[in-house]
């Protein structure tokens, strides 16, 4: 189909809970998207950071025909081989012991989000508190959107599921007199995404481990957007060694394909028993197959080692453009999630950017985010920031 037949497709009966740009997606490969006119796009989005090894990674499609033909899914009232191997892959790369596989980020936090809350009822204590981060983003079913740190998110929805609580990013003072005897956790991106990809200052992160262990509080890492690589490391976490209870992960851990796991330590992991929590599709062969092959291709490919390379690339690039438009306040980010925030709004830029075939998305109305595929190189860096350029000239 066309542009213009999938779009009208689309307002005859998909619910308009999207604000979608004019253009309808039919084909992609490494770094490049093909729309229903056959326009080609650099895509420096990756679906939201879940296209982490490129669109249709050769590995990941492997993986997906093999199982398909195999089986595509079994209740998890049964072992399920992939599933399995893909929570030993991820244990043996972190502090976990335990995974629990779900089908999205939302889902991984609202799981975190019980098992806290579990982990001290098991033990008597009426603590169930979450503190979560203002400017956080932590997905839109009712608990996560609770914990999500951001008004515009929650509006039209009250009243929000009770006893969360919020304090400034990078502010350990505020988090500290956030938490009380009720607090079962505190809830934190390590880098926040859809909040302007705002940085930890130094020692937030080892402060807020040190404050939880005082308080004998849980400390939850959401990672579902700066997870698996996106960061130059496979966990964000490992960036600043400090070491969650629970973390989450979901977007990039399938290469494509929806899934979403909660991770935490045996003792925690321990106050879930069978029927505590569960989800019909989580984890089913297909999906596991999938992220079987993504994470062994993100850990055996060169992927985490190119991102960081190109990552400080990308910083360098856009910084030059800093210094030739005034309207552009700061470069930030970490590996491959990289913020340009500006004194002017972003969505014209985005727009303008996309008519010359080049996909970069807008955050809080000021934020342009470059969220580009992990295996991206620097001649495509150069490509992204020549049409950048030509914007910009253009804007001014």
């Amino acid at each position: 189909m066309t542009n213009r037949e999938i779009i009208e497709l689309t307002a005859r009966h998909v619910a308009a809970t999207y604000k979608r740009f004019p253009v309808a997606f039919v084909r992609g490969k490494g770094t490049r998207l093909w729309d229903g006119d056959g326009k080609e796009y650099l895509d420096f989005v990756s679906g939201l950071a879940v296209n982490n090894l490129g669109h249709c990674h050769p590995k990941v499609v492997a993986a997906l025909k093999k199982q398909s033909e195999t089986l595509i899914h079994v209740s998890n009232l049964y072992h399920i081989g992939p599933q399995a191997e893909l929570a030993e892959l991820l244990c043996a790369r972190s502090f976990a012991d335990r995974v629990f596989f779900c089908n999205s980020g939302a889902e991984a936090n609202e799981a975190a989000i019980k098992l806290a809350r579990k982990f001290f009822s098991a033990r008597g204590e009426a603590r169930f508190q979450i503190v979560s981060m203002e400017k956080s983003f932590h997905g839109r079913t009712m608990a996560a959107m609770a914990a999500t740190g951001q008004k515009k998110i929650q509006e039209g929805f009250e009243p929000l599921l009770e006893k969360f609580t919020y304090a400034p990013f990078n502010d350990i003072e505020a988090v500290r007199g956030a938490i009380t005897e009720k607090t079962s956790a505190v809830l934190v991106e390590p880098i926040q995404g859809e909040g302007g990809v705002n940085l930890p200052d130094g020692g937030y992160l080892k402060e807020l481990k040190a404050l939880c262990a005082e308080t004998g509080t849980l400390l939850i890492f959401d990672e579902v957007q700066v997870g698996m690589g996106r960061t130059g490391t496979l966990f964000a976490y490992e960036n600043y060694n400090v070491v969650p209870d629970i973390m989450t992960l979901a977007k990039g851990l399938a290469g494509g394909v929806a899934i979403g796991a909660m991770l935490a330590t045996d003792r925690v992991a321990g106050a879930f028993g069978p029927g505590s929590h569960a989800s019909t599709f989580g984890g089913n062969p297909l999906a596991s197959a999938a992220g079987v092959a993504a994470v062994k291709a993100t850990l055996e490919d060169g992927v985490l080692e190119n991102c960081r390379k190109v990552g400080a690339y990308l910083v360098q690039r856009l910084n030059e453009l800093k210094e030739k438009n005034s309207f552009v306040k700061e470069i930030r980010g970490k590996g491959l999630i990289v913020g340009m925030e500006l004194t002017v709004p972003g969505a014209e830029i985005v727009n303008k950017c996309m008519e010359r075939g080049l996909l970069i998305n807008c955050i809080g109305r000021t934020v342009l985010r470059f969220l580009p595929p992990l295996i991206v190189t620097e001649a495509e860096v150069d490509e992204m920031a020549s049409v950048l350029k030509g914007v910009f000239e253009e804007y001014k």
